[in-house]
C-alpha cells in the first residue's frame, strides 16, 4: 500500500486594507462585539461595510480596526455614540485640513522658489542693462559707479 504525500502550500495572501471580506459574524469576532451592536453602528452611521452582489455585508479590515477603535472608545474612555461621531468627524476634518495646508506649504515653496528664480533672472539682467554715459558714450552697468 502506497502512501501519497501531499505538500501543502503556505501562500499568502495580500489584501487591500479597504476591501471588503468579512462576514458580518466573523467582522464581530475579531472586534469583540454582537453582530447587532455592528448593525446598530452601521445604522448610526459609524461604519459603511461593502456590500457583495447579494447585498451580503463585508467588513473590510480597515473597518475592523474602526470598530475596535470605537469599541474603545466606548468602553475605555467613556464616551457615547454621539460623542464617537463627533471625535470621528474631527478626526476627518483634521485629516483634510492637515492634507490642504501640506499641498498649501508645497505651493508656498514653489512659489518661493519661483520668486527666488525670478530675483536672480532680474539682477542678472540688470547687470547686463548698458545705460547711456553722459557723454554719450555706452558703459556697461557694473561697470558704473554708483
Amino acid at each position: 500500500m502506497s502512501v501519497r504525500r501531499i505538500r501543502a502550500s503556505t501562500a499568502r495572501v495580500e489584501v487591500e486594507s479597504d476591501r471588503g471580506v468579512f462576514m458580518i459574524s466573523v467582522a464581530a469576532e475579531l472586534a469583540d462585539m454582537h453582530p447587532q451592536t455592528l448593525r446598530m453602528y452601521e445604522a448610526r452611521g459609524l461604519i459603511e461595510p461593502k456590500r457583495s452582489p447579494k447585498g451580503t455585508r463585508l467588513y473590510s479590515h480597515a473597518d475592523v480596526e474602526r470598530l475596535k477603535r470605537i469599541q474603545a472608545m466606548t468602553v475605555e474612555l467613556g464616551l457615547n455614540l454621539a460623542g464617537v461621531e463627533r471625535v470621528l468627524d474631527l478626526e476627518r476634518q483634521l485629516e483634510t485640513m492637515t492634507r490642504k495646508v501640506q499641498a498649501l506649504e508645497r505651493r508656498a515653496a514653489a512659489l518661493t522658489a519661483e520668486v527666488q528664480r525670478l530675483e536672480a533672472m532680474r539682477r542678472e539682467l540688470r547687470a547686463e542693462i548698458v545705460p547711456y554715459a553722459r557723454g554719450g558714450e555706452l558703459v556697461r552697468r557694473r561697470d558704473v559707479q554708483p
